[in-house]
């Protein structure tokens, strides 16, 4: 079976390593990304099954690098991570095609 990539986007840095550790230690292929910018450059640049994003980050949010993934990389699998979780912004994420959402 081929291994998932999966692309962490979360400008906390202590978020991306700890969930970079929980999956490569499960045999996942893990890259991280510090910001909206960043994240959307790898995803130009390489494939992901999955991308982990962050929600409220300066600069590109993680809207934006969700509306861009279902435009151009619509296979990709997003699940929302956020620690400003709110039912507003949960069913926006669902509706712009987040696979799920966890706050």
């Amino acid at each position: 079976m081929a291994e998932i990539r999966i692309l962490i986007v979360d400008d906390e840095k202590v978020i991306r390593d700890g969930v970079e550790r929980a999956l490569a230690g499960s045999g996942y292929s893990v890259a991280k990304a510090e910001s909206g910018e960043r994240g959307l450059e790898m995803l130009k640049a390489e494939a992901y099954d999955i991308v982990l994003l962050d929600l409220m980050m300066p600069g590109i949010d993680g809207f934006t690098v969700l509306d861009w993934v279902k435009e151009h990389r619509p296979r990709i699998e997003v699940i929302v991570i956020t620690g400003f979780a709110t039912v507003s912004k949960a069913v926006t994420a669902m509706r712009q095609g987040a696979f799920d959402f966890v706050g």
